[in-house]
């Protein structure tokens, strides 16, 4: 039996990118906090003297139960590679919104960049997809999409 239960954005200030998911993208914070460290730390993240602070942040329309966005911060990172929508690996993180530009421009206002226009498409079973892709305020890409 499997569950789909986080996804992890390393940050660089946890806190920030906590306040822009929460305040923008409408996540709520579960709590507590997390401050971790110790040997099963190290252990589990082959890091020597690893500790993580950060938060996990509910998904918006995924109930009580549902996924959530594991933000932490590593007290010893390395540096990122941009973000780049066809890098491989992971690619973006997905939120259905009511008005993709109205969204677009709170994430915009809100710290984030654009990294394409905002378009919309017609999929083969005749349904319609109105997206763009921009960042939050670290350079993690973000779909908007509003389906028709």
């Amino acid at each position: 039996n499997v569950k789909y239960v986080h996804t992890n954005i390393i940050a660089d200030d946890w806190q920030r990118l906590v306040k822009f998911y929460t305040d923008v993208l409408g996540c709520t914070l579960v709590p507590p906090e997390r401050d971790l460290h110790g040997k099963a730390l190290e252990a589990g993240t082959s890091i020597p003297e690893a500790r993580l602070k950060g938060a996990h942040l509910r998904l918006p329309g995924c109930g009580a139960n549902g996924p959530t966005l594991e933000i932490f911060t590593y007290s010893q990172q390395e540096s990122k590679l941009k973000s780049k929508v066809n890098r491989t690996g992971y690619g973006h993180i997905a939120f259905g919104v009511d008005d993709v530009n109205a969204a677009r421009d709170e994430v915009l206002s809100a710290g984030g960049k654009p990294v394409g226009e905002v378009v919309a498409i017609q999929l083969s079973s005749g349904e319609k997809i109105t997206w763009c892709y921009v960042t939050d305020p670290e350079g993690n890409i973000i779909e908007l999409q509003a389906k028709s």
